[in-house]
């Protein structure tokens, strides 16, 4: 992907180089996935772990985010929606991948970078993918705050005035939590730069809020965020 940027395309193209490079690497985590949720059925997590650990140690942090657990946490909601998966095998599957996301960002506030504060929509519960995102960007250098879910509108901006930070990220699944606040939302986002993300966060009730949205692909995202602002 660095290359890519060097030869002066921008993050998305460039991630988008990186993947269709990557060959055999993208069948084999394929495979993973098919393991990882097969783990994840049977309530397995020591197999969860022997997934997680032999993707880290042969593909990296950032492959395995964005080709393997945010895929495999999307497809166990579609199943948990469409009723193939109990609400208790998503709860297992989000806690265990939480916890073993959750070391990774020890001591991330720490550094000279840019801030970027992290935070869930006021009753958003699911925050992994918000998680993935500062890890990325951590990578890039930046100082990450994580307040993480269900943080109300008031405390986010009691901690942006606070730290004054160069970007604050709210996210939402759920489109309804961020219409319930957007009195607020609009409010905040002309204090401070806010945008919004996950899949709550619509082009058309951003156009609305007035407010940028990041990119579906978290991933993707950080990497841009990494290279329009400088640290």
């Amino acid at each position: 992907m660095q290359q890519g940027l060097d030869q002066g395309l921008s993050a998305a193209e460039a991630a988008r180089a990186a993947r269709a490079s990557a060959g055999p690497s993208g069948g084999l985590l394929e495979n993973a996935a098919e393991r990882l949720l097969a783990a994840i059925r049977a309530y397995d997590e020591a197999a969860v772990h022997e997934v997680l650990d032999e993707s880290f140690a042969a593909y990296g942090l950032e492959a395995v985010l964005r080709d393997l657990i945010l895929p495999s946490l999307m497809q166990v909601g579609r199943e948990w929606e469409q009723g193939t998966l109990a609400v208790s095998q998503e709860h297992f599957a989000s806690n265990v991948i939480r916890a073993r996301l959750l070391p990774l960002a020890r001591l991330w506030g720490r550094g000279s970078g840019s801030v970027a504060v992290l935070a869930c929509a006021p009753g958003e519960q699911h925050d992994i993918s918000l998680l993935a995102f500062g890890l990325v960007l951590r990578s890039h250098g930046w100082r990450i705050v994580f307040l993480g879910a269900d943080t109300p509108i008031a405390t986010l901006a009691q901690a942006a005035e606070a730290i004054r930070p160069a970007l604050t990220v709210l996210a939402s699944f759920d489109p309804s939590r961020l219409e319930a606040e957007s009195t607020a939302i609009r409010r905040l986002a002309r204090e401070l730069p806010l945008v919004l993300s996950g899949p709550g966060a619509t082009e058309q009730l951003c156009k609305r809020l007035r407010v940028e949205r990041l990119d579906g692909d978290l991933i993707t995202a950080a990497h841009e965020v990494a290279h329009s602002t400088t640290t």
